[in-house]
């Protein structure tokens, strides 16, 4: 899992940006209006909605914008129905496998951009399925949390439901099953320890570590993916070495 939280880790750090969070805001905003759609403007009885605005709270988007995109999700117009919801398969730089989760109007649209970018990065598309097989979803919750402190912080959540934790640069990743990772987060919340971030993601059964050429390739082309205006989360099975990582953000 090593791979998935260094990349989430950089990621976060890179959306802090201004030009970064307009274009996160958007995509957040896009989750909560289609999750209202389908399930209601009650954050209390839409599980999809309570997650995508606590994502959204997360990341700092202001409040007025989050009761917005519930407004617009939640009644007459027809902003939901016009996004289809489809799940991307590619293969990277050193074969690794990479999965993108899209909202998307357009789906020739969509694809002609994911297609592009995969090619100029010396990857290609690949068929439903061939790569799906190697992810499992997950709860993940992100603490920012000093070093010592770590292994208690991660006690706490595998006594309520967690299955696996790992540290990384300041910041300890903790794993459950789907539906464990509400209750996590509230236990953390009612002991007053801030939570990063929680969502739901795509984690590979087993990773692969890239030489450093490959890696710096293949950090680049994610970030591209995550531009892309259609794509809403990108994951892969690729693992990095710290200086491939050095070099990337240098």
């Amino acid at each position: 899992m090593s791979g998935h939280s260094k990349w989430s880790t950089i990621k976060h750090k890179k959306a802090a940006t201004d030009a970064k969070r307009g274009k996160l805001f958007t995509k957040l905003s896009k989750e909560i209006i289609v999750a209202a759609k389908m399930g209601g403007g009650d954050i209390e009885m839409n599980f999809r909605l309570r997650m995508a605005v606590q994502i959204a709270k997360d990341a700092n988007m202001p409040a007025d914008n989050i009761d917005r995109a519930i407004k617009k999700g939640s009644g007459s117009g027809n902003d939901g129905d016009a996004m289809s919801e489809i799940v991307y398969e590619g293969y990277g730089p050193g074969g690794i496998g990479i999965m993108l989760e899209t909202l998307t109007d357009n789906k020739n649209r969509t694809v002609a951009d994911i297609r592009s970018t995969l090619s100029k990065a010396g990857g290609n598309m690949a068929e439903s399925g061939a790569v799906a097989w190697q992810f499992e979803q997950k709860g993940v919750l992100v603490i920012n949390v000093p070093q010592d402190q770590a292994e208690e912080f991660a006690m706490i959540a595998i006594d309520v439901g967690a299955e696996d934790f790992e540290t990384y640069d300041g910041t300890l990743h903790i794993y459950s099953p789907p539906t464990d990772l509400e209750s996590i987060r509230n236990t953390f919340s009612d002991q007053n320890i801030d939570v990063s971030s929680s969502e739901l993601s795509l984690i590979p059964s087993n990773t692969i570590l890239l030489d450093d050429k490959k890696a710096v390739q293949t950090l680049k082309l994610l970030e591209q993916l995550e531009d892309l205006d259609d794509v809403q989360k990108v994951f892969s099975n690729a693992d990095f070495s710290e200086e491939a990582m050095i070099s990337f953000q240098s």
